[in-house]
């Protein structure tokens, strides 16, 4: 097999994070009679099931920074963020007309609602609101969660026309445990040499795993690795710090370009939580259905959207983060009008104040098309940082 090239893979990825039409999933369907596709929205969907059925998982991240919203603002109001709207818009324009299906997980009321309008809209495809336990307690939360899986098995069995057995969910565990497994050494090799790896060149590696099979991904992670690891970029004086609040609405691309051009290498984020969401591997034997449950309840990450019960320690996650990947600084970027993400944001902030960790925040929209003042903002933390840390 013929290495591929640093260029190769990111022409590659960019062309998938370009196409908003998803000819990569509809050609992956017509290969074969029968193939179907799910598409599911961030945060979180128990893609191992819909893998298990011989489905394609889809992530639909919202219609991006070039769509233009018209039909979507007449099904929701303009003071909500804009992912549920562009997202309709996508559906309206026929661009994911050949989806069998949706999942709409717990994420906030927007997403609650919009399975409603999808069914609505959409009365001949599969439909699903997708349920997480916010109780954490096993016979509790766990019973529930359990459930929840089976129901969504027993759909996709009669979508597929076949039985799942425990063995098709195991087997695709492993698949996504080595997917997870991958993508932590992406994530481990840019905190470690950040120079090396462009964090957009990440982001839309990442974003090729919500549309392609998750064994193509990994294959893609390793190639991206194999070919970064010849590559000699110059090392900057850049301050490291995390992106926080992402985890819903994607942020434009140039959003994140600009951070890392005003000086920032950024070790670590919360983009696409969906593909790191279980931080641990799932065991491959036994009850399927019950070990994913059991990794919701007992490893899944922190997230705005996910019930802490012990709100003085919201943002553990975080300075976890901030320990592993050495970061200097924290950078609340948040989609506007995040009730999740914005809710958290103030507790999250006061924990940093108090172990004098620097930070700041700012808001953006998938369509967010103004960068300047976020590459001025960004630019002068990153100094303020070296001149702290100076002192």
């Amino acid at each position: 097999m013929c290495a591929k090239s640093l260029k190769e893979v990111v022409d590659y990825c960019q062309e998938l994070f370009d196409d908003i039409t998803f000819q990569s999933a509809r050609k992956w369907k017509d290969a074969e009679p029968g193939r179907k596709v799910i598409g599911y929205m961030p945060v979180y969907v128990p893609r191992e099931i819909i893998h298990a059925a011989g489905f394609l998982p889809l992530g639909i991240l919202g219609g991006g920074a070039d769509m233009e919203v018209i039909h979507g603002d007449a099904y929701y109001q303009s003071y909500i963020c804009r992912i549920p709207r562009s997202t309709i818009e996508l559906a309206v324009a026929g661009n994911i007309d050949f989806v069998d299906g949706m999942m709409f997980p717990s994420i906030c009321d927007v997403i609650r609602n919009l399975s409603g309008i999808w069914q609505l809209m959409f009365k001949d495809k599969y439909v699903r609101y997708f349920d997480t336990p916010q109780n954490f307690k096993g016979e509790v939360g766990g019973e529930f969660y359990q459930r929840e899986l089976h129901e969504l098995k027993e759909g996709l069995e009669e979508l597929a026309g076949r039985k799942i057995t425990n063995e098709d969910i195991n087997k695709s565990i492993a698949v996504y445990n080595e997917n997870r497994e991958w993508i932590e050494k992406v994530y481990a090799y840019r905190a470690k040499t950040p120079w090396k790896t462009a964090s957009w060149e990440v982001y839309i590696l990442m974003r090729a795993g919500m549309v392609l099979p998750p064994e193509e991904h990994t294959q893609l992670m390793q190639d991206y690795l194999a070919a970064v690891e010849t590559e000699d970029r110059p090392k900057r004086d850049n301050c490291r710090v995390i992106i926080q609040g992402s985890f819903c609405e994607q942020p434009p691309l140039n959003l994140v370009k600009s951070i890392e051009l005003s000086g920032c290498y950024i070790v670590d984020d919360d983009f696409m939580m969906v593909a790191r969401w279980l931080q641990k591997d799932v065991p491959t034997d036994g009850d399927g259905i019950h070990n994913l449950s059991d990794a919701f309840l007992n490893y899944s990450a922190e997230s705005a959207f996910k019930f802490e019960n012990v709100m003085e320690e919201k943002g553990t996650h975080m300075f976890d983060a901030i320990k592993k990947r050495g970061a200097e600084g924290v950078i609340f970027a948040a989609p506007s009008f995040c009730d999740p993400a914005l809710l958290d944001q103030p507790m999250m902030v006061n924990r940093l104040k108090e172990k004098n960790v620097p930070f700041i925040t700012m808001q953006y929209a998938e369509n967010s098309g103004q960068m300047q003042p976020i590459r001025e903002q960004s630019g002068t933390f990153a100094d303020s940082i070296k001149l702290w840390s100076a002192a």
